[in-house]
Order: structure tokens, then sequence, then C-alpha cells
């Protein structure tokens, strides 16, 4: 309930067709009793929506926080896999030098991405299925392990994950074996 109803009364009425002559009765009927009384009228649905105002504010704030938590995420991993190849430098480029392609390069990268991502997904349904039964106790009508929407955000992330990795391993494929030995 908001504040307003704690001052006075909610009259719930069901009527059939427009409900335009059910208030005009209603306000002369209490206009008798108390002029001072004041009368608002709203629709069940328009009541409803109101009193979900504070709950679609914070499932908006959820969505921000997750897009920036999967910015961060994939900016996170960006710098990890970059970081990995460019301690790598060396080893890439004796394998480039003895017969390696840049698909195997980019396949090598790509694989320690993906186990990075396969650790990573594991971890975090396991954390969505125990958040989810947290937070199914305090919202109604909540599923807290709805397979389409853990199947489509694990899907979602593993694509921003796979690109996210790409652009390092793609870099890693394009080195000059005799300058990355060079540089050790």
């Amino acid at each position: 309930q908001d504040d307003q109803s704690r001052n006075g009364g909610i009259f719930v009425a069901r009527v059939s067709g427009s409900p335009t002559g059910l208030m005009n009765g209603i306000k002369a009927a209490v206009a008798e009793v108390s002029p001072s009384i004041g009368i608002e009228f709203r629709s069940f649905s328009k009541q409803i929506e109101d009193s979900l105002l504070r709950e679609r504010l914070m499932a908006t704030l959820s969505g921000a926080f997750g897009l920036l938590a999967a910015l961060l995420a994939t900016i996170g991993l960006y710098g990890v896999i970059a970081y990995m190849v460019a301690r790598r430098r060396n080893e890439i480029g004796v394998r480039m030098a003895l017969g390696a392609g840049r698909a195997n390069v980019i396949g090598l990268v790509m694989r320690e991405a993906g186990t990075l991502l396969v650790a990573g997904v594991v971890v975090g349904v396991l954390l969505a299925l125990w958040a989810g039964r947290t937070a199914a106790t305090l919202l109604y009508g909540l599923k807290p392990w709805d397979p389409v929407t853990i199947l489509a955000a694990v899907a979602l992330l593993s694509m921003v994950a796979l690109a996210a990795s790409y652009l390092p391993a793609h870099r890693a494929a394009a080195l000059e074996p005799m300058t990355a030995l060079r540089e050790e």
C-alpha cells in the first residue's frame, strides 16, 4: 500500500461497461455525507501499476547494472587473454617458427579462452541458481530455474567472451616468428 491509503480507504468496485455513472453516484453520495472527503478514482490496473513502481525501478536498475557488469567482464576477459598472449609471445614465436600456422595459433589461444569460459559458466550458473532460489523467496511469481533464460544468458555471454578473445588471438597469429624470438 502507498502512504496515501493509510489516511483513507480503498474501495474496489467491479462494473461492466463504463464506470462513469457509478463514479458520479459515489461522488454525490460521499458529498452528501461530508463534502471535505477527497475521492480519487483509479482503475485496478493503474492501482497495481502504481504499487509496483518501486519494483519496476529496481528491475530497471538491476538490468542496467547487469549490462555494466557484462561490459566489465568483457573488458576483463579481453585483458586477461591479451596479457596471456603477451606473456607467451616467445612461445608463440617458437611454435610459428617450427611450422604452426595462423589457424593453429588462433586455435591455441581460443582453446585457452574457452577453458576460462567453461570455468566461468559453471561457476556463474551455480551462483545464478543459488541467487534465483534466494530471490524466489522475495519475489512473487519468479521461477528460479527457468532453463530458457539460463541457456540464453550462457549463449549470450559465451558469444561475448569468444568475441573478446578473438582480437588477442588474431594479434598472436599475426606475430612474425623472428620478431617474437628477438624480443625475449
